[in-house]
């Protein structure tokens, strides 16, 4: 039979958000398709978190564990994967879409000689492969894609499917790894984060964004605390990273980083289309601008036309009052 393999995003002992997604629409096509969903962690504490991963109905879950896993680098997780895909000889591996596993992904399919689809927002299985469709073009375009192979790799957008639960009694199995320092090239010294960056934009359950109509201390004081009490991610549009207002790590866009997160807040957001295509899997989407024609009221849920300085103090308030009765 078959297999799905996920291969499960790991950060600080935590599993991604994004991963579960994949996990949850290759659960789904293995029942489809009478096949077997597989996941693999590869982590120096890869064990711990396959009991975690449990809850989320992978019928196997191979582990690769080793100190060299600590930090993100190339060659060792490379060398791994390979290995794993050996060993299990899945029908198709499927990642989530992030920074690094972008990183490996070309040299992966050449290692492995697979074909790969990278980025896509939807899947599903072919007679000899997948079938899958890809944002373009600062998602203006959606652009329908099919890779046949007897072994495919794709990534998968943040957001594009729900995560769901179903306990199982998951096979936990190992697959032996060594590693020497000596095939290390390259070498991780240190990993400095940007400050002020304290919530994963890409796993955020709620993001904030902050665009031009941001212009001071003030308005920036207003952002952090709604941010405050929502417990929410603060990103901003490219206009405020170029002009130094925000750190360019929060930059939210086609140049930035690619956010899903249930709710997002645009405030001073004109919805410029290189903003929107970092943005447009949000679940629910609030608008406040003052401009009534902004291009980002076209896409949102919710609008508020509005200055933000008089907009957000009693929204705030009114969200606090909400919080402190529950």
């Amino acid at each position: 039979m078959s297999t799905l393999l996920t291969y499960i995003s790991v950060n600080n002992g935590k599993i991604k958000r994004s991963s579960l997604e994949v996990l949850s629409r290759c659960n789904e096509l293995a029942q489809q398709h009478n096949l077997i969903s597989a996941a693999i962690i590869i982590d120096k504490n890869a064990s711990e978190i396959a009991e975690k991963l449990k809850a989320y109905g992978p019928s196997v879950i191979y582990i690769i564990e080793n100190p060299v896993f600590n930090n993100h680098l190339n060659t060792p997780l490379l060398k791994a994967l390979s290995l794993a895909i050996e060993k299990i000889k899945p029908k198709i591996v499927a990642f989530a879409s992030t920074e690094s596993t972008k990183d490996i992904l070309g040299a992966l399919a050449a290692n492995r000689g697979a074909a790969s689809l990278a980025d896509v927002s939807e899947f599903e299985l072919s007679g000899t492969g997948v079938k899958a469709k890809r944002p373009v073009m600062a998602s203006k375009i959606i652009s329908s894609v099919e890779a046949n192979d007897s072994l495919v790799l794709l990534t998968v957008r943040s957001g594009s499917y729900d995560v769901s639960t179903q306990q199982a009694d998951s096979n936990i199995e190992e697959i032996p790894f060594s590693f020497n320092d000596d095939e290390l090239k390259i070498t991780l010294k240190e990993i400095i984060s940007a400050s002020g960056d304290k919530i994963d934009l890409s796993e955020a359950e709620t993001v904030i964004a902050a665009g031009r109509g941001v212009k001071d201390e003030e308005g920036r004081k207003l952002v952090e605390e709604l941010a405050s009490v929502l417990k929410a991610g603060i990103g901003a549009s490219r206009a405020l990273t170029e002009a130094g207002v925000y750190d360019p790590s929060l930059q939210i866009g086609q140049t930035g980083k690619v956010v899903s997160p249930q709710l997002y807040i645009g405030i001073g957001i004109s919805g410029a289309i290189q903003h929107v295509s970092g943005m447009a899997n949000s679940k629910v989407i609030v608008a406040i601008n003052k401009d009534p024609d902004a291009p980002i009221f076209d896409i949102a849920d919710y609008g508020i036309v509005g200055d933000l300085y008089k907009v957000l103090p009693p929204f705030i308030e009114e969200l606090k009052k909400v919080k402190s009765e529950k």
